[in-house]
């Protein structure tokens, strides 16, 4: 095999290597991030505070196991054993949450159905931080510490549109799925969980026959409370003040994305009564997946400073279509598809777009060989901070949302619009702030 021929086939690899960890990946935050949601909503009548509360402690799980598994990949030099091994293990944690059902609380505890119903809010929540820990060790520290080690300035974009699509390919395959089962029954909950977790557990394993790890330097001279708190030091801040201002500016991001998104499917569902809203944003998703994919190629050819504002104005569109609709604007049925499916589908681009172009220039201004140090810092300005901020302003937002009945007696609230309207302000002072610093700052955002 001539050398061209080897590169090749190495390129190959490393493209299949990213779909299916990046995919598999985003199906199980999928489901955590906008499933466990529905999930403690329909089967133990959780509130917005409580469905805000999970939201909080997951994202500060996250931050903190990134941290400090992604130092430890430093600190021995390798990617790979977090990787499998912690996608092992993240599908036999969700594997567990097949046994969090209101009737064997019951049976095991005793208690009356009020009682049930507030124990597996905190046992969700509770195994939702313990999830996430895996999760986190294996995707956001050591899968995404091997793709910066695995990829150049000349491909990140490219790269970072694949894998920043991923979430609403890993959307399109979870609400396809989820298409057949009645998520008012806790047996299709258990279902559910027992596919997503096998499925985990068996890329894990397929990663230590497949993937290919880049040699890297240990870092065993710094101790390891050093590597953990390098990204942290202030002389190291003013030696890379690119990537810093671009995490600021991806965290408002995020705190704009995570106002709405935990509400987000319930909103379709509930409050616009969009029982077959799969249909309607399927297409939304493919079309956006398309978008997201040539756009990250865009972006390595204009750089950050001429791909940023558009995918943003995108996301400032669907805001303002799905805010107008129906509530503004008053429509219904079929009429009201329409608007809603744009919306959906300029809110989705300009998500997955600003996420490919916020993801590759923070790749990009990563010292070499250092990825797994700075990864921590990533998820606290693309998690953490957003996680905590995002839904405490949805919460307080929806804190005087209309209330139903539902038909076991219990009642549950309706999130509305105004989710919307408070993502676009967020936007809004983003886009100004984004304005000011690639005007002032160009050298630091070219």
């Amino acid at each position: 095999m001539d050398e061209k021929t080897k590169l090749s086939s190495a390129k190959r690899h490393f493209w299949l290597v990213l779909v299916i960890f990046s995919l598999t990946g985003q199906i199980a935050w999928v489901v955590e991030n906008m499933y466990f949601n529905v999930f403690i909503y329909k089967m133990f009548q959780a509130s917005a505070s409580q469905i805000s509360l999970m939201v909080q402690a997951s994202a500060v799980t996250a931050a903190v196991t990134t941290i400090v598994m992604g130092a430890f990949s430093d600190r021995i030099g390798k990617r790979k054993i977090l990787m499998c091994a912690g996608y092992i293990a993240w599908g036999l944690s969700i594997l567990g949450f097949a046994l969090i059902r209101k009737d064997m609380i019951i049976s095991f505890l005793g208690t009356a159905a009020a009682g049930a119903a507030s124990m597996g809010i905190s046992l969700v929540i509770l195994m939702d931080c313990v999830m996430t820990f895996f999760g986190s060790t294996a995707n956001d520290a050591a899968f995404n510490a091997w793709l910066t080690d695995s990829t150049t300035e000349h491909n990140r974009g490219a790269a970072e549109g694949i894998n920043s699509m991923m979430p609403l390919i890993a959307i399109l395959v979870v609400f396809g799925g989820f298409m057949g089962f009645d998520l008012d029954k806790p047996e299709s909950w258990t279902t559910i969980y027992l596919i997503i977790g096998i499925a985990v557990l068996a890329i894990g394993v397929l990663g230590f026959v497949i993937v290919r790890e880049n040699a890297i330097p240990k870092n065993d001279k710094d101790s390891y409370l050093d590597t953990i708190l390098y990204g942290f030091r202030p002389i190291i801040v003013r030696q890379n003040p690119a990537l810093y201002l671009a995490m600021l500016l991806y965290m408002i991001f995020g705190i704009s994305i995570q106002i709405f998104m935990p509400f987000l499917i319930i909103y379709y569902e509930k409050s616009l009564g969009m029982a077959d809203y799969v249909l309607i944003m399927a297409p939304a998703i493919i079309l956006a997946a398309v978008v997201t994919a040539f756009y990250g190629r865009l972006g390595d050819r204009i750089g950050f400073s001429g791909s940023i504002m558009p995918a943003l104005g995108m996301l400032m569109a669907g805001y303002i279509l799905l805010y107008l609709f129906p509530h503004v604007i008053p429509v219904s049925g079929m009429a009201m598809r329409i608007p809603v499916f744009i919306g959906s589908l300029f809110m989705m681009s300009g998500y997955l777009c600003g996420m490919a172009v916020f993801g590759a220039k923070l790749r990009n201004e990563t010292p070499e060989n250092m990825a797994g140090r700075f990864q921590g810092l990533r998820i606290i300005a693309q998690v953490l901070i957003p996680g905590v901020i995002g839904p405490f302003i949805g919460a307080a937002v929806l804190k005087g949302a209309q209330m139903i009945v539902n038909s076991d007696g219990t009642s549950s609230f309706l999130p509305n619009a105004n989710i919307f309207l408070a993502s676009g302000v967020v936007l809004a002072v983003l886009m100004l702030l984004t304005g000011i610093s690639l005007r002032r700052v160009r050298e630091y955002m070219r």
